[in-house]
């Protein structure tokens, strides 16, 4: 029996969350359920963290133990062949039998896209947030400097189940705003672990300061004090998974393959 670490991409449309759920299409549900037609007799699948309803993913990390004779590449071709269209394994190789994509990863980054503008685009709006009012590009830029290092961001988010009262404290290595070409902003955010729903608070509440509609001094004050913020979340179809990083143990795979 050996372990196999797997990067997972996804289009996150049609899925009602990443984790299986009873009744529910699945990320891990489709995975496991093409591993069963090869022959897998396992329990379950380990992921390196969970995606809501509608979130995407280009780096999802996997881990399943399957008695297999031929080739790891094999293998991901044949449950790519078996996988539906939104859904595909990047790369798969063996791992260490003490692998775990969730308890070993030391950062998890994120992408989440936004555009502003008043009416509809409906070739854009299935995987970016269209919001209106405009935002101050320069403001945007800055105030994501303020999140950057160790926080308690308990007016961000909270644990994530199954340790609803857990430490709501993370460090943020990356936090930046990066205006495209053709005038998508993209923000990109890097941390040791992420609260429930945190990165699509961080956009709702930057891109409020950007249109002046929440002053900065009280996200600052909310970081320092714990202070309540206006409530709201950017939307899931905006934000995608995508790299989870590992430590010093050769875990790391092709995370980087274009995106």
């Amino acid at each position: 029996m050996a372990r196999y670490q797997v990067i997972l991409a996804y289009d996150g449309t049609g899925f009602t969350g990443s984790q299986i759920q009873a009744n529910s299409r699945t990320v891990q549900g489709e995975l496991e359920r093409a591993l069963r037609n090869l022959g897998w007799s396992d329990r379950t699948v380990i992921m390196a963290g969970r995606t809501d309803t509608g979130v995407h993913a280009t780096g999802q990390v996997a881990a399943f133990d399957f008695e297999w004779e031929h080739p790891a590449d094999k293998l991901r071709r044949a449950l790519n062949a078996d996988l539906p269209p939104d859904l595909v394994i990047k790369d798969l190789i063996p791992a260490p039998a003490d692998f775990h994509p969730r308890f070993d990863a030391v950062s998890r980054e994120y992408r989440y896209r936004v555009f502003f503008q008043p009416t509809r685009d409906p070739l854009q709006e299935k995987y970016l947030w269209r919001a209106w009012p405009d935002v101050d590009g320069d403001a945007l830029k800055q105030n994501a400097g303020i999140f950057l290092g160790t926080h308690d961001f308990a007016a961000i988010g909270s644990p994530m189940k199954p340790a609803p009262r857990g430490t709501t404290v993370r460090t943020l290595t990356k936090a930046e705003w990066k205006r495209m070409p053709d005038g998508e902003w993209q923000f990109e955010v890097r941390a040791d672990a992420f609260l429930y729903r945190m990165v699509r608070r961080l956009v709702f509440v930057q891109v409020s300061v950007a249109q002046g509609r929440c002053p900065l001094e009280k996200v600052q004050h909310a970081l320092s004090k714990q202070g309540k913020l206006l409530a709201g979340l950017a939307p899931a179809h905006g934000l995608t998974l995508v790299e989870v990083t590992y430590g010093s143990r050769d875990y790391k795979v092709s995370h980087n393959l274009p995106t």
